[in-house]
């Protein structure tokens, strides 16, 4: 969701060319996306380097519920805890309600790891789905064994050829195993067999930003699967959410009312509902109804301690119904209580960057662990 600076195509045919090679043969595979696209490493896009909060942490409990069948809640104002994708502290931490540290995984390598964005549990729990828009990559990270498995892209290097992607948004391990990710630049949707590499489903075509599902996305920067398998997508341009089945077939499409710049859709609780992010100053989080095309809640503040700023995930929470968003550029994650609008839980602090217990540097993505009973953490 950020820019990113590219080095000069003059200084990187330079430090490429090999002996008895043309510099115009280098500049031609440089300018070729099939081949990749080296870009500059930002300081910004290293972040903090790697970090740990240096929480002693708990041994990992059994895995005992799933998303239909949630372990049993801690009740309000956070019925169970939340993974956090630390985006410039280039790890995912695992927060319970009571505010301690119960599991972090921290970057094993800058290089081909950094800047996570997006996390979300495999459907058994004992996986992780990670993107990292500006590493060009994506990942699966064993839970338990705290590795990373398998890895699409190539770090540093954009483009649209064989393990090439261009800014992808958003990670989730369907039923099946498969890897479904957005990805933004190329204006498409991927879902790729971690076993073979390869491209099983591909919505959108690079070079093609419109809104013409599922042949053409305009920037698309979600793809959340539903528990019939039905795939959310949200797309930067004109702000829209479309529904659309495994095959290909648009269930339906609508432009989300009074959003500036959708992220990441999810399902409601009950699956009727959609809610969505505004990435935006001041955000906004909106539920709607694609039945009536309407706005059923919104949470907005204009200023104050209750304004988002650039809030990229907002969900619902099993068994309170409350709003868990991640307010990225305020570097913290919040529970709204859905009638009042009031936040009643919040990690992180407002103007205060950090890795030690309590803070946060870029929170990005989140998912809640329904899947292991930490409650034995004091």
């Amino acid at each position: 969701m950020q820019s990113f600076l590219f080095a000069s195509r003059a200084l990187l045919v330079a430090m490429l060319i090999p002996a008895g090679l043309s510099a115009q043969t280098v500049a031609k595979k440089i300018a070729d996306p099939n081949q990749g696209i080296a870009v500059s490493v930002t300081s910004e896009m290293t972040g903090a380097g790697v970090v740990s909060s240096g929480e002693v942490l708990p041994p990992i409990p059994p895995v005992t519920g799933n998303r239909s069948k949630p372990v049993a809640s801690w009740g309000k104002p956070l019925p169970y805890p939340i993974l956090i994708a630390d985006r410039r502290n280039n790890r995912l931490i695992e927060i319970a309600p009571n505010k301690k540290v119960i599991w972090e995984f921290a970057s094993p390598s800058l290089k081909m790891y950094r800047g996570n964005e997006d996390v979300n549990f495999s459907m058994d729990g004992k996986q992780l789905a990670v993107s990292e828009e500006d590493n060009f990559d994506v990942h699966i990270v064993d839970f338990e064994a705290k590795q990373i498995t398998w890895t699409y892209g190539t770090p540093d290097n954009r483009g649209k050829g064989a393990n090439l992607l261009n800014y992808p948004d958003d990670a989730h391990l369907l039923a099946d195993g498969q890897f479904l990710t957005a990805d933004i630049r190329n204006c498409r949707v991927l879902i790729i067999d971690p076993k073979t590499n390869q491209i099983t489903t591909q919505w959108g075509t690079p070079g093609k930003c419109t809104h013409k599902p599922p042949s053409e996305l305009a920037h698309p920067n979600g793809a959340t699967p539903m528990e019939n398998g039905d795939i959310l997508l949200t797309e930067i341009k004109d702000s829209q959410l479309t529904r659309i089945t495994r095959e290909g077939r648009v269930v339906w499409s609508m432009k989300v009312p009074a959003v500036h710049y959708p992220s990441d859709a999810f399902p409601t609780v009950d699956g009727k509902q959609v809610i969505v992010a505004d990435f935006w100053k001041p955000g906004k989080v909106v539920i709607v109804d694609p039945q009536t095309k309407k706005v059923t809640w919104e949470y907005f503040f204009k200023d104050g301690e209750q304004m988002l700023d650039h809030s990229s995930i907002a969900r619902e929470l099993p068994d309170t119904g409350d709003i868990l968003i991640v307010d990225d550029l305020h570097d913290r994650v919040i529970v709204v209580d859905r009638k009042t609008k009031q936040i009643i839980w919040q990690y992180g602090q407002v103007g205060k960057k950090g890795y030690t217990a309590g803070l946060l540097n870029y929170p990005d993505g989140v998912d809640i662990d329904v899947f292991r009973d930490w409650r034995a953490i004091k």
